[in-house]
């Protein structure tokens, strides 16, 4: 086998392009919420992970996250953010049996800082502390989705 051929026969797997779909930030209550949000607010968060064959090589994987920051004792509005972020990666001769680890593990796990960056950068923005994201094992939310599709496979036959 020529040397050539062997390159051509490799898989290649590479992010073509990260990119904004959608983007939200709303402060309602301001300016006097920022008095209130001194103290600890309460957040509640989303994250939803999508993904789509656009053609034979090319797939485009989207996060979409949704935080709400509201005064602990009011339950106000402090801040809402939302932000899907999306890229696209190129799989050529990938193995069919690798597609899905990389779309619901490697390519969240690229996109996830600069979503995570553009989160950060929102708040303060929008006259706040930075709000900083955890980091998201997205290996292990993968394999709990494997395993409650698994154990409701499970539940259906018995």
């Amino acid at each position: 086998m020529s040397e050539q051929q062997a390159t051509e026969d490799a898989p290649v797997f590479n992010l073509q392009r990260i990119y904004v779909k959608d983007i939200s930030f709303e402060n309602p209550n301001s300016p006097e919420v920022f008095s209130e949000a001194s103290k600890q607010p309460k957040v509640q968060m989303s994250l939803d992970l999508s993904h789509r064959q656009v053609n034979d090589e090319h797939w485009e994987v989207s996060i979409k996250i949704t935080a709400e920051t509201r005064v602990q004792e009011s339950g106000k509005l402090i801040f809402m953010i939302e932000v899907e972020q999306a890229g696209v990666f190129y799989f050529h001769k990938i193995p069919q049996e690798s597609v899905q680890l990389l779309l619901n593990v490697d390519c969240p796990t690229i996109i996830f800082p600069y979503t995570r960056q553009i989160i950060s950068q929102l708040s303060v923005d929008g006259g706040f502390m930075p709000f900083t994201l955890e980091p998201v094992n997205f290996n292990a939310l993968y394999q709990s989705k494997l395993e409650a599709a698994k154990n409701k496979g499970n539940e259906t036959v018995q």
